[in-house]
């Protein structure tokens, strides 16, 4: 399951650096091999950055839920503070 959701979240960034790509040759082949506008560029590299980060955490999220590793880190730090 985690690597499935993995591989999706990596299919979804290629296909937003491929279409980048595509765009910005097709840009620069328009203006006679001029540099291509890149407005917005670094806005879809921000948003590109926050899916992967969610998609991490979500990753994460979802193995400590499964495995149950908040539980056990928190019986572990309670133990160690109040000595039963």
């Amino acid at each position: 399951m985690f690597q499935r959701l993995l591989f999706m979240c990596l299919d979804v960034m290629s296909l937003f650096h491929r279409s980048g790509d595509v765009a910005s040759r097709v840009g620069s082949a328009s203006r006679g091999g001029a540099a291509s506008d890149e407005r917005g560029q670094t806005t879809a590299e921000y948003a590109l950055v926050i899916i992967a980060a969610a998609a991490i955490a979500g990753l994460l999220l979802a193995w400590a839920t499964k495995t149950h590793a908040i539980t056990n880190l928190l019986d572990r730090v309670i133990e160690l503070i109040i000595p039963g």
